[in-house]
């Protein structure tokens, strides 16, 4: 599997973006019951902040660096150069290497609106794609009987890959509860269903390499997230400068 260097405290898997795609396909194919996290600077705080949450993404198979100071990071902390590896662009790169190599996924999480807009995009340019389902849950707990039977119904199915979309960290904790009784490898890629269907733009390219979509996202929804990333931000770059002085002690 794809090597790691610890960032904060979490395992972070690196390699170029095309060996993430084949890491994943290669647990979808094994059927795998394997989980997959997509870690930005708001999960890397979190699970420093939280050890309950810390060993939920290090138990993960792969741990992609989602947001570009993470990436960074991992060559701040003596690891390898590494390119971002956001779930925004792994989803559509996902979808088209299962279509080709006959890989089955499923969608899981969200609404019906935004599935149904996620399925009609995925079959219109990806007619070959094995959809072996789709499930928008109740946005509540889910009592025993209700998760056994969402449980038997994505295995039925019998996807590879199974994309979960809860948000971070509810996702991440599904997935972790559910290792073991799910026979696909599940990633769990938050906001890149919206994206993917078409439901919330994007910053261009240039504009990511200067790390502005959480700038872009919080224009978008500044009274959800403008805690999140007052907070977050702000302590991901003092854990750094703490570790980084650490790391160089004055001599």
């Amino acid at each position: 599997m794809l090597p790691r260097h610890q960032v904060l405290g979490t395992w972070i898997s690196t390699g170029p973006p095309a060996s993430f795609v084949d890491a994943v396909l290669q647990l979808g194919a094994a059927r795998s019951s394997a989980y997959v996290c997509f870690a930005n600077v708001h999960m890397v705080v979190e699970a420093h902040r939280q050890p309950d949450f810390g060993r939920v993404v290090n138990q993960a198979t792969v741990v992609a660096p989602d947001g570009s100071p993470v990436a960074a990071a991992v060559r701040w902390f003596g690891g390898p150069r590494q390119e971002r590896v956001a779930g925004m662009d792994a989803l559509p790169a996902l979808l088209e290497a299962a279509a080709e190599r006959g890989q089955s996924v499923y969608f899981y999480g969200t609404t019906p609106e935004v599935l149904a807009a996620l399925e009609a995009r995925a079959r219109h340019e990806l007619p070959q794609l094995r959809i072996a389902g789709s499930y928008s849950p109740p946005f509540r707990p889910l009592s025993d009987a209700e998760d056994a039977e969402i449980v038997a119904r994505i295995n039925a199915a019998d996807p590879d890959l199974l994309f979960v979309a809860l948000g971070c960290p509810r996702q991440e904790q599904w997935m972790a509860a559910h290792q073991g009784r799910i026979r696909a490898c599940m990633l769990g890629v938050g906001q890149a269903f919206l994206t993917y269907a078409g439901l919330e733009r994007r910053l261009p390219v240039w504009a990511r390499r200067l790390w502005l979509e959480w700038a872009f996202r919080l224009w978008l929804e500044p009274r959800r997230l403008w805690r999140r990333y007052l907070l977050t931000n702000s302590r991901f770059i003092w854990l750094m400068l703490r570790s980084m002085g650490s790391l160089h002690p004055k001599t």
